[in-house]
């Protein structure tokens, strides 16, 4: 009997560190959407005309209106879809990480009641 009860909190702490691993992938993956919609937001593009792009990204100055600046990217329908795909990893991240927190406390060997060790 004395191993299945060996086997118990080794699982679950085999639980916690992978909810641990998945909740820090999640937050990279979170940083990579918001970098990407920051970019696409601030960065200017186009082709260069006198060493400076030609179309100015949404947030950094007037639209530009020219056939040259069409970018399907750059249209709001596409950047709300890519912040709403930011906000979603982002809340998943949280998710996680409270989770794998919450699992990693009720996998220690002292219980879940005991007061956190320093």
């Amino acid at each position: 009997m004395p191993a299945s009860t060996d086997a118990a909190p080794d699982q679950a702490q085999r639980d916690a560190r992978r909810m641990d691993s998945w909740s820090i992938a999640w937050m990279f993956l979170a940083l990579v959407v918001w970098g990407w919609f920051a970019f696409l937001m601030l960065a200017d593009y186009g082709p260069e005309f006198y060493g400076r792009a030609r179309c100015r990204g949404p947030l950094v100055g007037p639209l530009s209106e020219g056939p040259l600046c069409q970018s399907e990217l750059r249209q709001w329908p596409a950047l709300l879809g890519i912040l709403a795909l930011a906000v979603i990893t982002t809340v998943i991240a949280a998710a996680t990480m409270v989770y794998a927190k919450l699992l990693s406390r009720l996998a220690r060997p002292d219980g879940p009641g005991a007061p956190p060790q320093d």
